[in-house]
């Protein structure tokens, strides 16, 4: 048999981000079946947790699915390219041909919803036994462009939010948020007057938001983009964002900050 893909003899792992767990539970007991030697390091259920996991983890490869809450499987690919280089990608995708051709024209693997036994073994095969191609900016760009008519991400982003302050509740407009932060069960809806509580969480909150405005910048956070003044960054690869009408700043954790490398 082949060599999987690995690092200096150690065994080949991987991680596996879906959003949807039945359909992650399955993928993972598919790969295992077709793949008994992989470890699969962890498992997903959104974009932000796939990216911290690839960059603390480096897998061999990460399946992603390409449309999840927040960061998309082409924004975590993005990001990944430079968290950690080596990391082979394999797209996961519920689209029709089209989306398949591009990724083919692309020549970067995938997956097709529901995932076929077949076409799985193949991909296996085929990292095992052949080199990663190296995905670039520029080739993301295109896959993400042929793929906007395929009912990519929300039509209308939310407008407005009702959010608890007290015994009070607010009619927030969505674009005097500053930002969102993760607090055990709520979300802290952060203006330039105040805070407020919502119950709807994070992973909740990123398919319903624009993402050409609010981006996350933390697993816990997620900004908008106009009422950021500066982006800061650090020997670490860490960064910091100071923002317009806060006094407070924002940590962006390091797999992040490659999704601000053009700002």
């Amino acid at each position: 048999m082949p060599q999987a893909p690995s690092r200096a003899g150690a065994p080949a792992t991987a991680i596996v981000a879906e959003d949807e767990a039945l359909l992650r539970q399955s993928l993972v007991d598919q790969l295992l079946r077709a793949w008994p030697e992989l470890e699969i390091v962890a498992e997903c259920e959104d974009g932000a947790s796939a990216l911290d996991a690839i960059a603390e983890l480096q897998p061999a490869v990460a399946f992603l699915d390409i449309r999840m809450p927040g960061l998309t499987g082409l924004d975590v690919a993005a990001a990944a390219a430079e968290a950690s280089p080596a990391t082979r990608i394999v797209f996961i995708t519920a689209y029709d041909q089209y989306a398949v051709e591009a990724f083919e024209h692309g020549a970067v693997d995938y997956l097709l919803k529901p995932v076929d036994l077949e076409r799985l073994d193949a991909t296996v095969r085929r990292l095992q036994s052949q080199p990663g191609v190296a995905l670039d900016a520029a080739l993301l760009d295109a896959l993400a462009a042929r793929m906007k008519g395929a009912a990519f991400g929300p039509a209308e982003p939310l407008t407005w939010i009702t959010a608890s302050a007290g015994r009070e509740t607010r009619l927030i407009l969505v674009d005097d948020v500053v930002y969102f932060r993760a607090d055990h069960k709520y979300t802290v809806v952060v203006t330039a007057d105040g805070e407020a509580l919502i119950r709807k969480p994070i992973r909740d909150l990123l398919q319903v938001l624009d993402p050409t405005v609010f981006k996350q910048v933390h697993r816990s956070t997620i900004v908008n983009l106009r009422a950021v003044a500066a982006i800061v960054r650090d020997d670490s690869g860490r960064g910091t964002l100071r923002l317009r009408n806060r006094e407070e700043t924002l940590a962006v954790s390091a797999p992040f900050m490659a999704l601000f490398k053009h700002m």
